[in-house]
Parts: C-alpha cells; sequence; structure tokens
C-alpha cells in the first residue's frame, strides 16, 4: 500500500514517524509532503525521514489561503507520480481536495475544536476523522474516537525512553529542580482571536518562578533581550528529554502542556484556551496531569505553588499511570483504520 503522510508541524513529525517505521516494516511505502512550520524539516531530517517540500506556513489568514492554490498543485504533482492509495494528516485543504480529485481516501487526525472555520473546508472530504474520545463536537457517522491521545504515539513508555544526558548538555543534575517555558507565536490558523501570556506577564511568571528552580525558554519568536539568558540551548529533539526531567512547565503552547502532562510533569497551560477544547478539559479534570488558566496570575500562584510542593513531580508520574491505563495504542489503532478504510 501507498500512503501520502501530510505534515505542516513540528507535533505531527512525532505523531506519524512511529507509524511509519512500523508500516514500512510490513511492506508499506510512505512519502511526505511537508509545509514548513518552525523546525518541522529539521525534525524530518534527524529521523531520517524523505520528504518533499511545498511551502512554509504563514503568519495570517489571507496568506494562507493565498498559499493555498500553490500547495493543491505542488500536492497534486506529487501525487500523480506516486499514486497514493490513502492520503493521512491533520486537517489539510490541499489533501482534502486532492484525495478527493484523485478518488482516494482522506485520513483526518483532529483534537483542535476550534478550528472549525479551517474545517468547514476539510471534513467534508474526509473519510474518517480520527479524534480522541474527549473531543466536544459531534462530527457524525465518519467520526471514528479513541481512548487516549495523539501525543501518546509518541510518548507512550513503549515509544519514548527518557535520556537523561539532556541535563549533561545544561550543565545541570537530576536533582535541580528547572522549569520549562515555552512561548508560542500565535500565527497557526486556530489562534486567530485568541491569545497567551502578555510581556508584562511573561516577565512576571520568570521573576518569580526563578527564585525556586532554574529557567529554560523555549520560544517561536525571538526572545526580547531581558529573556535572553534564559534561552534553551540544546537540540529540539531533546525536548521531551527535557520535559520529562523537569519540575514544572508552564506556557501558552497547548501541544507542550498536554506533552508535559503525558510525560508526568506538572504542567501549567496559560492561554484564552484554556476551557476551548476537550483534550485540555481531559487532562485537566480527569487525570490531573495539566491545570488550564486564562487568567494568568492565578496560573501563577498555582505554578508557585506546584514548584514549592516537593512531591507534586511524584504525585504527576502516580497519575500519569492511570491515563497509561486507560489509553489505546495509537500507533496500532492507526494502522488498523489504515489498513482496513477501503473495506469499511
Amino acid at each position: 500500500m501507498k500512503i501520502l503522510v501530510g505534515i505542516s508541524h513540528p507535533k505531527h513529525v512525532y505523531m506519524f514517524k512511529n507509524l511509519i517505521k512500523i508500516m514500512e516494516a510490513k511492506g508499506h511505502e510512505f512519502k511526505v509532503i511537508m509545509v514548513e512550520k518552525e523546525i518541522t524539516g529539521y525534525l524530518l531530517e534527524k529521523f531520517d525521514i524523505q520528504y518533499k517540500l511545498i511551502g512554509k506556513n504563514q503568519p495570517t489568514l489571507f496568506k494562507k489561503m493565498m498559499s493555498l492554490p500553490i500547495w493543491e498543485y505542488r500536492t497534486l504533482k506529487i501525487a500523480t507520480k506516486f499514486k497514493p492509495d490513502i492520503f493521512i494528516g491533520q486537517a489539510l485543504p490541499h489533501f482534502a481536495h486532492i484525495s478527493t480529485l484523485l478518488n482516494k481516501p482522506f485520513i483526518v487526525c483532529e483534537d483542535t475544536e476550534i478550528a472549525k472555520k479551517l474545517h468547514r473546508f476539510v471534513l467534508p472530504f474526509a473519510d474518517a476523522i480520527v479524534t480522541p474520545n474527549c473531543y466536544k463536537d459531534d462530527l457524525g457517522k465518519k467520526h471514528v474516537r479513541f481512548k487516549g491521545f495523539f501525543e501518546l504515539a509518541y510518548l507512550h513508555p513503549k515509544n519514548f525512553e527518557p535520556d537523561i544526558s539532556v541535563l549533561d548538555d545544561l550543565g545541570i543534575n537530576i536533582n535541580d529542580k528547572y522549569v520549562v517555558v515555552r512561548l508560542v507565536s500565535w500565527h497557526a490558523h486556530h489562534d486567530i482571536g485568541y491569545k497567551g501570556m502578555s510581556l508584562e506577564i511573561k516577565k512576571k511568571v520568570i521573576e518569580e518562578l526563578e527564585k525556586y528552580a532554574k529557567i529554560y525558554i523555549s520560544s517561536e519568536s525571538a526572545l526580547p533581550s531581558e529573556f535572553k539568558k534564559y534561552e534553551l540551548k540544546c537540540s529540539p529533539v531533546k525536548m521531551h528529554n527535557l520535559l520529562y526531567y523537569a519540575a514544572l512547565y508552564v506556557g501558552d503552547s497547548g501541544t507542550m502542556a498536554t506533552e508535559a502532562g503525558i510525560l508526568g510533569t506538572p504542567s501549567i497551560y496559560i492561554s484564552s484556551l484554556a476551557s476551548a477544547m476537550g483534550n485540555f478539559e481531559e487532562m485537566e479534570k480527569k487525570y490531573g496531569l495539566m491545570h488550564s488558566y486564562s487568567d494568568p496570575l492565578m496560573a501563577l500562584y498555582k505554578a508557585l505553588e506546584l514548584i514549592k510542593n516537593n512531591n507534586s513531580k511524584e504525585d504527576c508520574k502516580l497519575k500519569r499511570l492511570k491515563l497509561l491505563e486507560d489509553s489505546v495504542d495509537v500507533n496500532e489503532l492507526l494502522i488498523d483504520i489504515i489498513e482496513n478504510i477501503n473495506n469499511s
């Protein structure tokens, strides 16, 4: 079987890398089409995954729409030559339209309810829409729900073994408390109308947390000069190792907040999106692995409570076990859907 994979975010690289490896071992053939965002191409190369670049992520909705015809033309050109049996990716308009044009199934992996404008252009063309059980919307007869989160496709213990050498890279030891702070650019299509932390709040969060732990900042955008001394300087492929050993995660990246919680690290998500999506609610209300706030001062109070508590990390590790116990093998689920999509 020939499978065309669409990737437009670093998270997608991690989501599909193990799936590709497993299915290639079974004799399936893959081709990856990539829209560059941040370090997406870098990660694909690090994981030795060949890809075709069709464009770069654009910072505004208008520019994204202007780029779409080019992405669709390039996708069609690649697909015509490759002749895929199946398309798979998140809600990608160029995949939705070209898969329909070629009369091939399109499997959508989705966990972002707020991207409703995008969904109108994509989901009607999908043959299966795969989401976590906690997804808030009912997407009809094509909707396939599963127990767990897409992040488990790469962070479940069977797929991820932490590498403690990341601490040596940063010159710290296992007993040092440190906080990972993640700042996003807010240029995604689903970010329009939402916001994260203001510069003033970022300063306050860092100033207060620094009293109790080292601070490492990972940022999509260039950091202000006053934050440069906190800038994280380690390989991006080691980020999940860094999160695993951290005492706390704080930031306005929902993806990284979820990843931290799944790894058993106390997680604070600060965003006006705090109550907008089911995966965040599930992580917080069912498992206690994330704390989401639209009010940054409340978030800071909680962060200080957690960093002062020497048991918060171990408590989080125990809560993680419940999540792992409840969840399915995401890669096996996707393999089953791919291999049986034409029979369903």
